[in-house]
């Protein structure tokens, strides 16, 4: 089924959906600058905890497609907000990079990595995990049992262009509670709803009237389903025509697009002079 009327406000993934690698995907940015011009609300969100707002403020805008800051939500933001309302006082070990670590000081949290100390572990996206990161994380928890886990998001990989991909935060959470015997108590990335209420914070719209834009059934999709928004899932990155067919009924997405931009209804497409092969021109 393809949109025949648009929504209240626009929710987007970033990777696999508005971009791929290091070039938009066709039509997103006539999609932005059309919902942009008709004064709907446009708001952008990213389980990827490797880089904070400001970071994808300027790869916007390399793309060609200025944001303002405050129109973008991560996976840095809403674990630190989570935090700062349920556990201000925790002194905290990141098992993940440099942009959550800063962020998390900057928000005024207590770093360490001795055990003795720990009260939270945040296991994250790290490509910098390694063995005594794990032991760590097992000290403070098996150990000395004073530290929970959370993670920052739920995704296995991260996707590449060209089909490649990296190990993602489930792997590492995936270590430690292995280890451990501990579940992580707390998922600060979508699907959860920590992360729809990060996007539509500051806006008057019930969710029902707002559509969440992705290329993950298990996050994008997932979050929709849970909190009663329309979904769009496109078929630009991580999932399949077959991954789609394989669905019950219930966990079907509103629409399926092969592109972003067909989140224009038809009508208007014609009105504007839209093609499939102009969207460089708009």
């Amino acid at each position: 089924m393809l949109p025949t009327e648009l929504h209240q406000a626009y929710v987007f993934d970033l990777d696999g959906t508005i971009y791929l690698g290091d070039h938009l995907l066709p039509g997103a940015a006539r999609l932005i600058g059309e919902l942009r011009r008709r004064g709907i609300p446009v708001r952008f969100l990213s389980n990827n905890p490797t880089k904070d707002p400001r970071q994808y403020v300027e790869k916007l805008a390399r793309l060609g497609l200025p944001t303002d800051i405050s129109d973008i939500a991560n996976t840095v933001v809403t674990t630190t907000r989570w935090l700062q309302e349920h556990h201000p006082d925790a002194t905290l070990f990141v098992v993940g990079e440099e942009p959550l670590k800063r962020a998390l000081t900057e928000a005024g949290f207590r770093l360490s990595d001795d055990p003795e100390r720990i009260d939270i572990v945040i296991a994250s996206y790290d490509r910098t995990f390694d063995y005594s990161k794990l032991q760590i994380a097992f000290d403070a928890i098996w150990f000395h049992r004073r530290a929970i886990l959370i993670q920052t998001n739920p995704d296995r990989f991260c996707p590449f262009p060209g089909g490649r991909g990296e190990p993602d935060c489930a792997a590492i959470t995936a270590a430690i509670e292995a280890c451990t015997g501990v579940k992580s108590v707390a998922n600060l990335g979508k699907p959860s709803h920590i992360m729809l209420e990060e996007a539509l914070q500051g806006l008057d719209v019930d969710p029902a009237a707002c559509v969440m834009v992705g290329d993950r059934l298990h996050t994008d999709i997932q979050m929709a389903l849970d909190t009663g928004m329309a979904s769009c899932l496109v078929l630009t990155g991580e999932t399949t025509p077959d991954d789609v067919a394989a669905l019950d009924e219930n966990h079907q997405p509103t629409y399926v697009l092969d592109r972003v931009d067909r989140l224009i209804p038809q009508r208007l497409w014609d009105e504007l002079g839209w093609t499939e092969t102009n969207w460089k021109d708009h």
